[in-house]
């Protein structure tokens, strides 16, 4: 779980970056979840945008990604959302206590 200050922080990195995932009208797949998965290792932090014509919220979307790869949710807005997931071997962020 992180606290409120680790949540501002990971925000605060994530504001400049640009989504690398998108969720359409398919939805989620489990092909988009192993690649997010994967893309978690390497970047620990992933911003994701939900596109117009998928139908779905972001913020429902960001808490079922996060379910499936175990990754904790850090915020929704507008139809991007952030996640976070600490890597196993590629350690990068260092979240303040």
């Amino acid at each position: 779980m992180l606290t409120g200050k680790q949540r501002s922080y990971l925000k605060s990195i994530a504001h400049n970056m640009d989504p690398i995932f998108q969720v359409g009208k398919n939805g989620i797949t489990e092909n988009f979840i192993k690649q997010v998965e994967d893309a978690l290792e390497a970047r620990e932090l992933l911003k994701i945008k939900v596109l117009n014509n998928s139908l779905l919220d972001a913020t429902e979307v960001a808490n079922e990604v996060a379910e499936a790869t175990s990754a904790e949710f850090v915020q929704s807005i507008g139809n991007k959302f952030v996640i976070y997931k600490e890597s196993e071997e590629n350690k990068t962020i260092e979240l303040p206590r």
